[in-house]
């Protein structure tokens, strides 16, 4: 009876740029910058440990095209550690690493076994039984189903498919390379080691159909515990399918209610509660990276929405106070109400009360929303495009989206704060 198990790893995208770290600076933002490369380290290690037959890296091994040398010689030397314990590793490029993605080579140590982009193509371990199917991206945009020219399995051996897809759009990630669960299915393969989506999930058993998620978060949207999966396989059958959680920094959203509280000391003791019970309960050792997001009908709302930079400030000093590398945190939301309906401000008979009134007409006056479009979507214009495609702030999201009702609304919430907030 033949015995041996395997990683399964995808989406690794090493020294992956990390937006909104410019500017700081200590233990916890040096771990996140880094944290792609030690999440590698951590998958290299477990291989080693495990003593796996072989290691597979379904796609999206780098973000993009390297910035310079070091991301390649980074990956030869891990390579170069797996070789050492006779460990092979089978790596497909997926739409991030594809051919043309990638204009700078390095000669990779002996073991390591890239999947052609031209065709499918087969690698096979003969001590081991096993056969490995698979096709590299040629380009980023792969539209077509790759799955029917893969190669019918090999008979009495254990038949891998390595396919980088979308699976027709899953968690809302490209649909590149598209195909169903039948189609995979029916390949008659016994395992289907997928990338592309970044939320580990077990599709199908028997044959299993499994997206391993990326190997360490990188952002807000990529939250909880994250890694590959070490799989079992005993006389052709899967006995087991572990997590491998490699990741180093763990990310998590808070939402803190602040029902009730009327001064800032209140609202920042309890994000304080909130971070020191998610580092407890969710981070198993790693740094937590956390957004806030402050929750509940509050006096103290106007000046909360006024002072975000402050609250991130006072926020973050309250995450050291849990150490240098146990929490450290993102950006801190305002989602409170105020106490007094917002809606009575426009009956007020004073200044106050007319700003309310103009604005409110504002949003349907046809010649403002088109001087708004004039002025408004020339700036947007001029904004780098990450910005203007990863922007999670409401007002600039309505300005991107060119939603104009959408924008003045959230400016009349901040001049209301700016205009009445009091002393916190």
């Amino acid at each position: 009876m033949t015995s041996f198990n395997f990683i399964h790893a995808a989406d690794i995208h090493l020294d992956s740029p990390l937006r909104g770290l410019a500017g700081y600076e200590g233990p916890a933002v040096e771990r996140i910058r880094t944290a792609t490369r030690l999440a590698f380290d951590n998958l290299i290690n477990e291989a080693i440990e495990q003593e796996v037959g072989f290691v597979v890296i379904a796609g999206d091994l780098y973000d993009g095209d390297w910035r310079d040398y070091q991301t390649g010689l980074f990956f030869a030397r891990q390579m170069g550690r797996l070789a050492k314990a006779d460990i092979p590793a089978f790596v497909l490029h997926g739409n991030h690493d594809a051919e043309s993605q990638i204009t700078k080579r390095l000669t990779l140590p002996a073991g390591v076994n890239v999947f052609s982009s031209r065709k499918p193509e087969t690698f096979t371990i003969e001590n081991l039984g096993v056969a490995l199917h698979g096709q590299s991206f040629r380009q980023r945009d792969i539209s077509d189903n790759l799955v029917p020219a893969y190669p019918e399995p090999v008979a009495g051996v254990f038949n891998i498919g390595v396919l980088h897809t979308g699976m027709g759009g899953m968690g809302g990630h490209a649909n590149y390379a598209p195909c169903t669960i039948s189609d995979l299915v029916a390949k008659g393969y016994d395992y289907w080691a997928l990338g592309h989506v970044h939320h580990g999930e077990v599709l199908h058993e028997n044959p299993h159909v499994v997206f391993p998620g990326n190997l360490q978060g990188r952002h807000i949207r990529e939250t909880g515990p994250k890694g590959a999966y070490l799989v079992s396989v005993e006389d052709r059958e899967i006995v087991e399918l572990e997590p491998l959680h490699t990741d180093v920094v763990r990310w998590a959203q808070l939402q803190v209610c602040v029902d009730g509280c009327d001064r800032n000391a209140e609202a920042l003791e309890r994000m304080r509660e909130a971070v020191e019970q998610a580092i407890k309960a969710g981070a198993d050792g790693r740094l937590l990276a956390c957004r806030i997001e402050l929750t509940g009908r509050t006096e103290i709302h106007d000046h909360l929405l006024i002072s975000t930079e402050h609250l991130l400030a006072e926020a973050r000093a309250t995450a050291l106070g849990f150490g240098d590398t146990s929490a450290w945190i993102e950006r801190v939301v305002i989602a409170t109400e105020p106490v007094l309906d917002p809606t009575m401000l426009a009956e007020r008979e004073d200044a106050l009360g007319e700003l309310h009134r103009m604005l409110g007409d504002a949003t349907a006056d046809p010649e403002l929303l088109r001087q708004l479009e004039a002025d408004v979507s020339e700036l947007v214009r001029k904004l780098p495009s990450d910005v203007r495609d990863d922007t999670e702030d409401a007002a600039l999201k309505a300005a991107v989206q060119a939603d104009y009702p959408a924008l003045i609304t959230q400016v009349r919430g901040y001049l209301n704060a700016r205009l009445t907030a009091k002393d916190g």
